[in-house]
Parts: C-alpha cells; sequence; structure tokens
C-alpha cells in the first residue's frame, strides 16, 4: 500500500511540474490580448476562489499569526509574479523558466541573512554553477547584449526565496489549505489594485483566451498545489527536489515544440548548469559532506 502511495506520489509532483512548464508559453501567448495586472488577479481570484470553497469552515480556524504570515507569503507571490511576467514580456519562455528556477539556489543565502543559518558547502558550488549558467543564458542567444527580461526574471527569484521562508516560519504551523486560500487572495488583491491604477480593461476576449485564463487558474495554480501539497507527503525531500526542478526542463521542452524557441550552443550549456546547480542545492550530495 504504501509502495502504491510511493508511486502515486511521485507521479503527482511530475504532473505538477508538466502543468507550471507549460504555463510559461499559454501566459506568453496571452499577454497578447490583455494587460500583465488583469491576468494576474483575475488567475489568483479564480483559485483562491475554488479553494476557498473546498477550506469551508476551516477558515475560520486561523490564528492571528498564520493570518498575517499567509498575507506576507500572498504578497511576496504576488511580487514574484507579477516581476516573472512583465519577464515573460522581453524573453523567450524557455529561459524564463530557468531563470526563474534560480530561486532554489537563493534560499539558503537569503536564509544565512534572515535566520544565520551558514551555507553548506553545496550550496556555495550550487550558487557559482548558477552564476555560471545565468551568464550563458543571458548572453546565450542571438543577442550578446543583457535582455532587460532575464533581469527581471531573476528578481522574481529573490522573492520566490524569499517567500519560501515564509513559508517554512508559518507554513508547518498552520491549515496549508487555509494559507493558501489567504495568499492568493491577498495576491489577487494587489494585482487588482494595480490593474486599477496602471491598467485599462482589456477588450473583449476570445473563447481561446479565456479557456487559457482558466487553464492558468485552475490547472497550474489551483491543481498544482493540491499535486504538489498531497505529493510531498509520499516522497522524500530530496526525490521531491529533483522532480520539481525538471519545472524549468519542461518548460524548455514546451517552448521549443509551441513557441518555437532556437536553441544556441551557448543557451543549452546555460541550462544544463543552472539545472545542474538547482538539484546541487536541493539534494545536496553526499561528497559535499564530512564523514
Amino acid at each position: 500500500m504504501m509502495r502504491k502511495k510511493s508511486i502515486q506520489g511521485r507521479l503527482a509532483l511530475l504532473a505538477a511540474t508538466l502543468f507550471w512548464g507549460s504555463s510559461f508559453v499559454i501566459l506568453k501567448n496571452t499577454l497578447d490580448n490583455a494587460g500583465i495586472l488583469w491576468i494576474l488577479a483575475v488567475r489568483f481570484s479564480i483559485a483562491a476562489a475554488l479553494l476557498a470553497a473546498i477550506a469551508g469552515g476551516r477558515l475560520r480556524k486561523m490564528d492571528r499569526q498564520s493570518l498575517r504570515g499567509s498575507v506576507l507569503i500572498g504578497l511576496c507571490l504576488a511580487a514574484a509574479y507579477i516581476v516573472q511576467t512583465y519577464g515573460l514580456r522581453y524573453t523567450t519562455p524557455g529561459k524564463n523558466a530557468f531563470l526563474t528556477s534560480t530561486y532554489c539556489v537563493l534560499v539558503p543565502f537569503l536564509a544565512w541573512g534572515v535566520y544565520r543559518r551558514r551555507p553548506e558547502p553545496a550550496h556555495l558550488v550550487a550558487a557559482l554553477l548558477c552564476l555560471t549558467g545565468i551568464g550563458f543564458v543571458s548572453l546565450g542567444g542571438e543577442s550578446a547584449r543583457l535582455n532587460p527580461g532575464d533581469i527581471l526574471t531573476l528578481f522574481c527569484g529573490f522573492f520566490y526565496a524569499l517567500q519560501i521562508l515564509l513559508m517554512e516560519r508559518y507554513v508547518p504551523k498552520s491549515d496549508a489549505l487555509c494559507v493558501s486560500v489567504v495568499e492568493f487572495t491577498a495576491a489577487a488583491l494587489v494585482c487588482w489594485a494595480g490593474t486599477l491604477l496602471f491598467e485599462s480593461a482589456p477588450a473583449p476576449l476570445t473563447p481561446s483566451v479565456w479557456g487559457s485564463i482558466l487553464y492558468l487558474s485552475l490547472a497550474c495554480t489551483a491543481l498544482c498545489f493540491f499535486l504538489q501539497a498531497w505529493g510531498i507527503q509520499y516522497t522524500p525531500a530530496s526525490t521531491a527536489a529533483v522532480i520539481l526542478s525538471l519545472e524549468a526542463v519542461f518548460g524548455v521542452l514546451t517552448s521549443i515544440l509551441f513557441y518555437h524557441e532556437r536553441l544556441t550552443v551557448k543557451l543549452v550549456i546555460g541550462f544544463a548548469l543552472i539545472f545542474l546547480s538547482v538539484l546541487i542545492a536541493e539534494t545536496k550530495p553526499g561528497f559535499f559532506h564530512r564523514k
């Protein structure tokens, strides 16, 4: 029975990475039809409403500390998605996916500053590989200049890393589903405020565009949360980290297949270095530890 659950947990995590990996191309194609903040506001609102319906009365049991922490997590999530999506407008889905994954390398160093936990040797090696990979990716396209979209995407990695540190502090003491409801609600409110201040209402959208927005909201946000939370329960942390890191790989594959992204040798080397840095940062192989 446990072996069956273990297999199902791994498949759930793999499905989440597939959905997340596909979201980069779908979101890129949707940006031509509506404002960035409006799309994100609708996406978070639908996800929050769905999870709130599932949570029901459990939301009333949240204490003040959990509520405050969930709002802070939501603010970081909103900042990450906003910067990431603006970055996606100026770069390719594949580069956006891989540069986003750098948050895995940033987390130990932010934890050093916030919680005074020194990074391990594996984290230092991962950071060096990641920086080298970023150089290859950012300068590995048809242009030798640093792309503004790449810079924005790297800032997104910082906010994702900060979000993870906040989740580490608040989520273990709270109901994860309720935290997600408040988190998505806070992110939606930030995006709605930005929409009212900086964007005009979009023109009437076609059914295909609405289908993309619903896919991003239901599959890539609400469903992926469930798959990730459920899958991690039955999967060792090191294995889960490896599976979840495949999001960037699937992001590049879907970009090649559906966005016709062209890969250069420098881009391939950069992607490989960033992927290796994420694996090292998440799994911390045994040869980095003293016997």
